[in-house]
């Protein structure tokens, strides 16, 4: 899978137009793999300020003794201000949902929540192609929990329940 991804974005860096004139970026937060997560983005311009991003992440994280294994689809809009979609400084709205399997000691259901909220984020699109974006802001979550096995409820916390803060380094292509 994680060569066939890397391939992928060969591929699309050679074939793609010129960097400057990018209308789309593919890119992956190197930041949640220490969270036992991987994620991967979309963006693409809508007009000369605007652009719609979608987000897709995998987890396997571990919160003391609670497991959460499962997807996330995070979409968003991105509102540049002052410079041209799909490079500069912008701020942005963001839905979430949430769909885990959840573990804890013998224990066992499904959480699956829905959210949102805002980020401040700077992304740069070389020349290269290259593309850097780093961005922060709060987020909440509010979930259900089904019991699948045993009785316990498991304690949902660390942002994936609540209020939380969604930060992260994205690098990828522009094309």
């Amino acid at each position: 899978m994680k060569k066939l991804f890397l391939c992928a974005l060969t591929a699309l860096a050679f074939l793609g137009a010129k960097a400057q004139d990018a209308q789309n970026t593919i890119k992956i937060n190197p930041l949640s793999a220490l969270l036992s997560t991987g994620s991967v983005f979309y963006e693409r311009k809508i007009n000369d300020g605007i652009s719609a991003q979608l987000g897709l992440a995998y987890t396997g994280i571990k919160l003391e003794d609670v497991k959460f294994t499962g997807v996330a689809i995070t979409p968003e809009v991105r509102f540049y201000l002052k410079q041209k979609a799909i490079s500069g400084l912008y701020a942005a709205p963001f839905l979430r949902y949430q769909n885990y399997t959840v573990t804890d000691g013998t224990d066992k259901g499904k959480y699956n929540s829905f959210g949102g909220g805002a980020l401040i984020g700077r992304q740069w699109v070389y020349g290269s192609g290259f593309v850097l974006d780093l961005f922060f802001g709060p987020s909440y979550n509010s979930g259900t929990y089904k019991a699948t096995q045993g009785n316990n409820e498991p304690d949902i916390k660390g942002g994936i329940e609540g209020f939380g803060i969604r930060t992260g380094i994205a690098l990828g292509f522009g094309f």
